[in-house]
């Protein structure tokens, strides 16, 4: 769980997040899930932050049934496909999410 002052320090890259959103044509719920997986684990490095909006971005299409491909998500944030492929499980994990065995 995230707390509101973790939403205000990070609206650059939670708008980032909605920008790459729009450019996958996610809707809204899978928006805000995202978000919230966003939010639930954002690393201090900023460097990191744009790995873990892919990550987010992807989960959230799996969780939603609006499933987007792990190229696809990556091209439009920007970060390699082996980011999002080495990231995803673990993020839904700690989010209390069984992920598929596939």
């Amino acid at each position: 769980m995230y707390r509101a002052r973790d939403r205000i320090d990070n609206a650059e890259w939670v708008a980032e997040l909605h920008e790459a959103a729009d450019r996958l044509e996610l809707g809204e719920e899978a928006r805000s899930r995202a978000e919230d997986l966003f939010l639930s684990s954002v690393p201090e490095s900023d460097r990191s932050k744009r790995a873990v909006i892919a990550t987010s971005l992807y989960a959230a299409s799996l969780l939603t049934g609006t499933q987007r491909s792990q190229t696809t998500v990556a091209e439009e944030v920007g970060v390699a496909r082996l980011t999002i492929q080495q990231r995803w499980k673990p993020l839904l994990r700690e989010a209390g999410f069984e992920p598929p065995d596939w």
